[in-house]
């Protein structure tokens, strides 16, 4: 069951990474979404980690909202 568990969370990561749009814009480029990931996590471990947690949760948070929204209304 854990395997599973696992399986589903690693998709549902990799949806985000798509419906974040980052696919198309760094043309399926692994090394550069590598790259972008390893300088969000720089900035999630240094000193102004707590902002930057804050702003990017701030707009996931409202995006997954609209996006809900968007689709009752549909």
């Amino acid at each position: 069951m854990k395997r599973r568990e696992r399986t589903r969370h690693l998709i549902e990561l990799g949806g985000l990474v798509v419906k974040s749009g980052l696919v198309e814009l760094a043309d399926d480029d692994r090394a550069l979404l590598y790259g972008a990931f390893l300088e969000i996590a720089d900035l999630l471990q240094g000193e102004e980690q707590k902002q930057h947690a804050m702003l990017w949760r701030r707009r996931g948070s409202r995006t997954f909202r609209e996006e809900a929204e968007a689709r009752r209304s549909e």
